[in-house]
């Protein structure tokens, strides 16, 4: 018994111990509070396969009312959101290419004329011969790079117009033609490699250098670099320019055997491809330095990384699309620098968009290098306080 005693007083001295250094360590606990409570809120709230209010536009040949009540029972669905009219095809598809809009619906002008032939199945008119006449009264034309934005879309193509049609309407025909482009075969593959791009370099970046200032502490080697004449920012040029060269390499192999793998397209340039990659990696390296420069041990740099990887990976539009997630989740993932690495990379390989015409988010990255950049070198003092 007093061998049994001795032993579970020591166990309890252990536990004393870790609980008092657990409340001590004021990152690691609120870790433990944030990271179930981030990821409950995320797949609770924010995550959401039922797409709704796809932005979209629309070239109207017609100009009529009808086309005009054809656009609202769309509209009514909820399913997309008219966002741009546009006065050809070729404007509306370079919109999708630099990812303005999703889709983009055509009305004919002969929009009355195909209605007309909708309604006039099970009158005088043989099935066979209406089949030959009848056409769709629209024609969809969706970005198939993300197959969840297609099949919401897809799901209008037998929509019922019950206020634009009788109760005698041609079913045998589609209301609405569906082309996809960029991925006609709608292959998860081809929308999922590109976005696995920015997901493995997020984390292998991030933890790289979250731990580099935190390694030169722990291993002693702070004191030497406070007695070198090295500057905060030169120290942290220097840390992340290796790293520049191991991302490419991933990228190279991630790209290359879905290439080869997966048949997935690369339509792209490859030097447009590169210079969006580097300001993903340099954004994703400088977010790893302040994470180092606030961590005090590797573990609460892990804890960190896993803290800024996880929305990456849920709200970047990798997994579920962006335009399904309400509108505070969105602004979340406008800060993370993944969320537009996913639309360069996807627009530059699969859909051949000049990074020049996504200025918007290379302008994000550069900044977020640079913030980033200065941030880490004020917060890094040459003290070993």
């Amino acid at each position: 018994m007093k061998a049994l005693y001795l032993h579970l007083s020591r166990v309890y001295a252990i536990f004393s111990k870790e609980l008092t250094q657990l409340k001590r360590d004021r990152m690691t606990f609120g870790m433990v509070i944030m990271i179930p409570l981030i990821q409950l809120l995320l797949f609770g709230y924010a995550i959401n396969t039922n797409v709704r209010h796809i932005p979209v536009g629309v070239v109207d040949h017609s100009h009529s009312g009808l086309s005009r009540i054809l656009i609202q029972t769309v509209s009514a669905t909820q399913v997309v959101h008219f966002k741009q009219y546009f006065t050809n095809s070729q404007q509306a598809q370079q919109a999708i290419a630099e990812s303005k809009i999703r889709a983009v619906l055509i009305i004919p002008p002969d929009v009355d004329n195909r209605l007309a032939r909708h309604q006039s199945v099970g009158l005088a008119t043989p099935p066979s011969t209406n089949e030959q006449t009848s056409r769709p009264i629209a024609h969809w034309v969706v970005d198939g790079s993300d197959t969840m934005i297609a099949s919401a879309i897809k799901s209008l193509r037998n929509m019922p117009l019950a206020e634009l049609l009788s109760k005698s309407a041609n079913r045998q025909v589609p209301t609405f033609e569906v082309t996809h482009l960029y991925n006609p075969e709608q292959r998860t593959a081809v929308n999922i490699i590109p976005g696995l791009v920015g997901i493995i370099l997020t984390m292998t970046m991030i933890m790289f250098t979250s731990a580099a200032i935190v390694r030169e502490r722990e291993r002693g080697n702070i004191e030497l670099l406070i007695t070198t004449p090295v500057r905060s920012i030169e120290l942290m040029l220097g840390k992340i320019i290796p790293y520049l060269f191991i991302g490419m390499i991933q990228v190279c192999i991630i790209l290359g055997l879905g290439y080869f793998l997966f048949n997935m397209p690369m339509n792209g340039s490859l030097l447009q491809l590169a210079v969006a990659t580097l300001l993903f990696i340099s954004a994703s390296l400088t977010l790893g330095l302040v994470i180092s420069t606030i961590a005090k041990n590797q573990l609460q740099s892990m804890q960190m990384t896993v803290f800024v990887l996880l929305p990456s990976i849920l709200l970047s539009g990798f997994m579920f699309p962006f335009e399904g997630m309400p509108s505070a989740a969105q602004m979340i993932a406008e800060i993370l620098p993944a969320t537009h690495f996913m639309r360069l990379v996807r627009g530059v390989v699969l859909r051949d968009v000049e990074v020049i015409n996504m200025t918007n988010d290379i302008i994000f990255l550069a900044l977020f290098t640079l913030g980033g950049l200065i941030i880490a070198s004020f917060r890094f003092k040459k003290r070993l306080d």
